[in-house]
């Protein structure tokens, strides 16, 4: 199997968690391309004792610690979502997402980050006192299944934020949005009135720039290469400790993610 066709599934879930480190598309993506460049220059690099997605996360790792200054996307200093991002410290930040979001064995994180298992485990424990340490934010979920509504609402709680309402339709969405200002959107894509959670998303961030958090069951429709896509997505049926790492993430960088394609998913 050629190193190219091995990666490839791999693809769109590592631009997902370049951009979750970098809480940007451009530097997360220039990340990503850096990885292909280095594969096409030297096919030998890729590690074939690894499974093709450890491997390729443990490329990508190398790139981000050599060259993560020369590759970020230019932003004015002391901005909200630099201060955001030095707020965490990087490594915990890399181990908190491969295990939260990428679903990585603390042993496979070990191998992509270069370290030991104790490490992992010390680096998790890291992120996780620094994630109990940000600001408790208001939180709008826009969802028409009430079931999935309420565990949200629960593990949003859990976090110590606040859920400040709950919508169903694109109405009700673009409504509460402006009555209330969240300080966060939880945001799935198909809604009650057949509408697209995108399309509320878009009016609503003409109104005021927050940071959205996709729920889909299709993320790889979301992640297709074309501009604008959004940095931060959660995968139905997702798991507890994800949506957590994704809140964290979203409210560390407080980045507008967004989708302009209004087609639903």
């Amino acid at each position: 199997m050629s190193i190219s066709t091995a990666i490839a599934p791999h693809l769109p879930y590592l631009r997902r968690y370049a951009r979750a480190l970098t809480g940007n598309q451009t530097s997360g993506d220039a990340y990503v391309t850096a990885v292909l460049e280095t594969l096409i220059a030297d096919p030998s690099c890729f590690p074939t004792d690894l499974e093709p997605k450890t491997g390729l996360y443990q490329i990508f790792t190398r790139i981000w610690n050599s060259a993560s200054s020369s590759l970020e996307s230019p932003e004015p200093e002391q901005t909200p979502s630099r201060q955001a991002l030095d707020s965490i410290t990087p490594r915990p930040r890399q181990a908190f997402l491969l295990s939260s979001v990428e679903q990585f064995s603390n042993a496979d994180i070990a191998v992509i980050l270069d370290c030991t298992a104790d490490n992992v485990y010390s680096l998790l424990n890291t992120a996780a006192q620094e994630i109990t340490q940000q600001i408790a934010t208001e939180v709008l979920i826009i969802e028409d299944e009430p079931i999935i509504a309420m565990d949200l609402e629960s593990l949003v709680e859990d976090l110590g934020h606040s859920v400040t309402g709950t919508a169903r339709t694109h109405e009700e969405a673009v409504g509460l949005a402006k009555q209330l200002r969240p300080g966060l959107i939880l945001a799935d894509i198909q809604l009650a009135d057949g509408s697209s959670g995108l399309e509320a998303v878009n009016e609503i961030l003409t109104s005021f720039e927050i940071p959205i958090i996709f729920i889909t069951a299709y993320p790889e429709r979301l992640l297709t290469g074309e501009r604008p896509e959004p940095a931060f997505l959660i995968t139905k049926p997702f798991q507890t400790e994800t949506v957590k790492a994704i809140i964290s993430q979203a409210l560390f960088f407080d980045k507008r993610a967004f989708v302009a394609d209004n087609k639903a998913v």
